[in-house]
This record gives C-alpha cells, structure tokens and sequence, in this order.
C-alpha cells in the first residue's frame, strides 16, 4: 500500500500582494479549501522573514514531504528550491512575481486555480541547478548591470513593483552605469572583454518574456554563459528588443557559451544577482558550475 501524499505549501505574504495581510490569509484559506477538496492534507505555511521560507522548506525534506508548493515570486521559487536540491521532494510552483522566469519555463499558468491543478496534476521532470559564489540557482544569474538593476529594484521604497518599474530604473541606470572589464576563464580558455554584464541562464529567460539565453535547456548538464558587450546607450537601447524577439544571440558582440565550469573576475567587487534577488558581495572572482538533474519539479503537462 502506498504512503499517502504530504504536501506543504508556503506562501510569500509580499510577492504579488504589498505586503497585505488579509492577501496572504485569502491565500491560505484558498490552498486549504483547494487542497482538502482534493483530499489531500496539507501544511499551509505563510513566511514571516527573508530566509523562511528555506527553513519550511528543509523541514519539509526532513519529514520526507512529497510535494512543496512555493506561493511566490522567482525569489521565493529560489528558496524553497534551495532547500529541496538533492532530495525526493518535488517543486510546484505557484506564480506570483514579478518575473515568474521558472514558472513560464515551465509552463505554470499565472491563474492559481489552474496553477494548483498542474502542481497535483502535472508531469515530474528533474532539472539542472547551477551555483555562482556558492550560491544556488535555478532559473539565472548574473554579475554587472542586471545585477545592479536587481539590487535597486528591489531595495527601492515601496511602491508599485513589475516589469515597468524594472525598466524604469535600467533606463536611468544605463545613463551612468560604467561598465566593468571581466577576465572570464572557461576550460582552461582565458577571455577578456568589457562588458555591460554577464549572465549565466539555466533557462531560456529572465522572465516577463526576456530570453537571455534562447538555446538554454534546463536539464542539458549546461548553463549558458552570455556575455553582453559594452556599447553606447542608444545601441544598447536599440539591441535590447532582441530580447524579446529571441535574437539576442544575434546581435553583435554577444557572445555565448555552454558551460559545465567557469571563473569570472572583475576589476572591482562583482554586483550579483541570483534568480532576480540581488547577493551582498565583495569578491572581485566568482567560481560559476552546474550541478546536473539536481531538482525535481512539477511541470505542466504540455512542456
């Protein structure tokens, strides 16, 4: 006879919701009455500090949990993800960020009626994790503008969050950001170049539909390196719809490579961000690998 099915869902009170109290109660309330319709006990928990929702998380493994449900931004996903790599405990997700990279990759839909569905009702796939500074990640990370970007985003005054307030502040920024010279060694291969970032993607896209990294396969054993060049800000401005179209790979001086391993090192402490959350740093050499089939996750059916 098999073992029943625990579940446990954790809730970000801040993703989507302003912080709002009576937001993440509705939230709890929903995942309880959908779940129990199900006939499926669950642990309904609802963080309460940066950081908690890895501890749920480790819990969770630890009581040999079935399936964890991440209520929550890219952010949340990268906690709770953290805390399961290299366990049997599956990954759901259920969107509410401002990005929601993983969750498009993995074809969750936004509505959470639906979300919940393919989280009880989707197909396991096991994916790649990668670590950058020796910290996980699951969707992207990054050293340079994006990170710069990340950290201002998300230690601004509150206000209104999403894909516009993100722009906003990297049109302001690219006016008087200085770019940084990288020495990034790959397979005993030393490049120099100047550079307005790099990112190291897992997946296909940042989120809100920006593909960093359009040939990235999560499951593949790679990360794809993408190194964006220094240019003027108009160029700049003007290649920066390829991210939207999938041609970023095309545009001039983009270079990418799929890595197994690698080392970048800057002239200055490396600005990082690992899945959109920035990373307090002072090291001017960062060690980036991939850490192959490290996570199982529930993905819809059709991916």
């Amino acid at each position: 006879m098999s073992s029943p099915m625990r579940v446990v869902v954790i809730i970000n009170p801040i993703s989507g919701t302003g912080s709002s109290p009576a937001v993440a109660r509705q939230r709890a309330q929903f995942a309880t009455a959908i779940l129990s319709a199900a006939g499926i006990e669950c642990d309904v928990r609802v963080t309460e500090r940066a950081g908690h929702a890895y501890t749920i998380a480790r819990e969770a493994v630890e009581r040999h949990t079935t399936l964890v449900l991440a209520w929550g931004g890219d952010g949340t996903m990268n906690e709770v993800g953290r805390a399961l790599v290299w366990s049997p405990t599956v990954l759901a997700l259920i969107p509410a960020g401002s990005g929601n990279g993983l969750a498009r990759e993995l074809h969750i839909p936004f509505d959470p009626t639906q979300a919940f569905h393919t989280a009880l009702h989707g197909k396991d796939r096991t994916i790649d994790a990668g670590e950058i500074g020796g910290q996980l990640f699951l969707n992207a990370a990054g050293v340079g503008f994006d990170a710069q970007v990340t950290t201002l985003f998300n230690n601004r005054p509150k206000g209104r969050r999403g894909f516009s307030s993100y722009v906003t502040i990297a049109m302001r920024e690219l006016l008087t950001y200085e770019p940084d010279v990288y020495t990034i060694i790959i397979n005993g291969e030393t490049l120099h170049r100047h550079s307005l970032f790099i990112a190291v993607a897992n997946s296909q896209q940042y989120g809100n539909g920006a593909m960093i990294a359009p040939n990235a396969d999560l499951s593949d054993g790679h990360l794809d390196l993408v190194i964006i060049p220094k240019r003027s800000v108009r160029e700049t401005l003007w290649e920066a719809r390829r991210l939207f179209n999938g041609t970023i790979t095309k545009s001039p001086g983009v270079e990418t490579r799929r890595i197994t391993q690698a080392t970048i090192t800057g002239q200055r402490p490396l600005c990082l961000h690992v899945d959109g959350e920035p990373v307090a740093n002072t090291a001017t050499a960062l060690v980036v690998r991939t850490h192959p089939l490290a996570l199982r996750v529930r993905a819809a059916q059709c991916d």
